[in-house]
C-alpha cells in the first residue's frame, strides 16, 4: 500500500514503516558521531520506550553507553491493510540496529500501569539481566487504571481556580486566536495527578525493589517539563503542575527508601511530541521558541537533549535545583532566549506568525514522529505495513 499521513487534530492515524526506521537510524547516527559514554549504566530499563524522550534514552544508552536495554510501551500492531503505531515500527527498527552492534534488547508491549506487566517485566529482568542499574520513566498516557482499586482515571489539561484566557494556535490552519479555558474540578485534578503524577513510578520502583532486581547504586529518572511563565497559566499553575509536583514528592519518597541520588526528576526542554501537541498554548509557544533557538544556534530535539543529559548530567556532583531536580532545560530558559520569546509573544497574530515563529518546523517535527517528511524516503513506493526494513 501507499502510506500517506492522515492528521486529525493533534494525532496522526497512520505511520510509515520505512520513515520510522530512517528516523531511528538518524538518531543513532547522531549519537555515534559524539562517541562513547564511558560511565553509562549497562543494564537499563525504559518505560515508554517507543517515541520521543523514551526512545532517545534507549538509543543513547545502547549506542553511546554500550547498554543492554529492556523497554516497555503500548503499541498497535499493523495488518495487511492498516499501519501499526509509530512506536511499533520504532521498537523493531531499534532492535534491528541494536543487534547489529552486538547488543541484546528486549521489548515488552502492553499496559505498563498494570501489575500483570510489572510481574512479567520482573521475570524477564531476572532471566536476562539479573538486576537493573537504571530505570527511565518516560510515560505519557491520558488514562490510567489503578491496579489496586480497579478505578480508571482520565487526566485533563485545565487551569485551577478560575478561567484562563490564553493565546493559542491551530496548527493545521495557522490561525492564532484567544481561547478561554474553564478551571478543573477537584475530582479532575485528583484524576490528573493519579494519571500523570508519580504514583505509578513509585509503584514500579517499590515492586522492583521488593523483588530484589535493583543493583547496588541503582538510579531512576523521570522526565518532566516546567517551561516558561508564558505557558504556566495552563501548565505549571494548572492540573499538570499538580501532577508534576507529585513527581517531586515521589522522587523524595524513592530516595528515602533507596538512598540519596537514587531518584531524580529531570526537567527537559519543549519539543514536539504527541502529548505536547494536545496542550493549549504549547504548540504556539513551541513555534516561537524553535525559531528563536535555531537563530541562536541552541535548538535541540529529543535525541540532542538526552545525549546531553547522559553525557553531562548523570555524573557525581551534578548541580540540582531547589526541588532536587536535574535541569536540561537551561538553554530554553536562558535569559537571552526567553527575553526574545517574550518580546515576540504580544506581537503574534495569524498575519505575523510566519515572521515571528516557525510553524513549518513544528509541522515537520510532528510528521517525523510518524515517519513522514524524512529526506531519502520514497513515499510513492508501495510498502507492506507489516514489515520494518533492516
Amino acid at each position: 500500500m501507499i502510506i500517506e499521513p492522515r492528521v486529525r487534530g493533534f494525532i496522526c492515524t497512520t505511520a510509515h514503516p520505512v520513515g520510522c526506521a530512517w528516523n531511528v537510524r538518524e538518531q543513532i547516527a547522531y549519537v555515534l558521531r559524539h562517541g562513547p559514554i564511558a560511565e553509562c549504566p549497562k543494564r537499563v530499563a525504559v518505560l515508554g520506550c517507543s517515541t520521543g524522550y523514551g526512545l532517545a534514552s534507549r538509543i543513547v544508552a545502547t549506542f553511546a553507553g554500550g547498554a543492554d536495554t529492556i523497554g516497555v510501551s503500548l503499541e498497535r500492531e499493523p495488518s495487511a491493510t492498516r499501519t501499526g503505531s509509530a512506536g511499533w515500527y520504532n521498537n523493531r527498527a531499534f532492535e534491528i540496529e541494536a543487534r547489529k552492534v552486538g547488543r541484546s534488547p528486549l521489548t515488552l508491549e502492553g499496559d505498563a500501569f498494570s501489575d500483570e506487566l510489572k510481574t512479567t517485566f520482573i521475570d524477564r529482568v531476572r532471566e536476562k539481566f539479573g538486576q537493573l542499574d537504571m530505570l527511565v520513566y518516560s510515560m505519557a498516557a491520558p488514562v490510567r487504571t489503578d491496579p489496586q482499586t480497579g478505578k480508571t482515571y482520565r487526566s485533563v489539561i485545565k487551569p485551577l481556580g478560575a478561567p484562563v484566557q490564553i493565546k493559542t494556535l491551530d496548527t493545521e490552519t495557522g490561525e492564532v486566536f484567544e481561547t478561554t479555558l474553564e478551571p478543573a474540578s477537584e475530582d479532575q485534578t485528583t484524576a490528573t495527578v493519579a494519571v500523570m503524577g508519580g504514583e505509578d513510578w513509585k509503584r514500579w520502583i517499590d515492586q522492583l525493589a521488593d523483588a530484589r532486581v535493583l543493583a547496588p547504586g541503582f538510579r531512576t529518572l523521570n522526565y518532566t517539563y516546567i517551561g516558561s511563565e508564558l505557558t504556566w497559566p495552563i501548565y505549571w499553575n494548572g492540573t499538570l503542575g499538580r501532577a508534576k509536583a507529585d513527581l517531586d514528592n515521589k522522587a523524595e519518597a524513592i530516595r528515602g527508601r533507596l538512598g540519596e541520588g537514587a531518584a531524580r526528576v529531570v526537567a527537559l526542554k519543549a519539543v514536539v511530541t504527541q502529548a505536547s501537541s494536545a496542550i493549549p498554548v504549547v504548540p504556539l509557544y513551541g513555534t516561537v521558541l524553535f525559531k528563536v533557538m535555531k537563530q541562536l544556534g541552541l535548538h535541540e530535539g529529543c535525541i540532542e537533549q538526552i545525549d546531553r543529559l547522559f553525557r553531562t548530567r548523570l555524573g557525581a556532583g551534578v548541580e540540582l535545583d531547589e526541588a532536587q531536580r536535574v535541569r536540561v532545560d537551561d538553554w530554553e530558559l536562558s535569559g537571552q532566549v526567553q527575553a526574545e520569546v517574550r518580546r515576540r509573544w504580544p506581537l503574534l497574530t495569524t498575519e505575523t506568525l510566519g515572521e515571528l515563529a516557525d510553524l513549518g518546523e513544528y509541522k515537520s517535527q510532528f510528521l517525523r514522529l510518524f515517519g513522514f517528511g524524512i529526506e531519502g524516503v520514497d513515499y510513492t513506493q508501495d510498502v507492506d505495513p507489516r514489515v520494518v526494513p533492516g
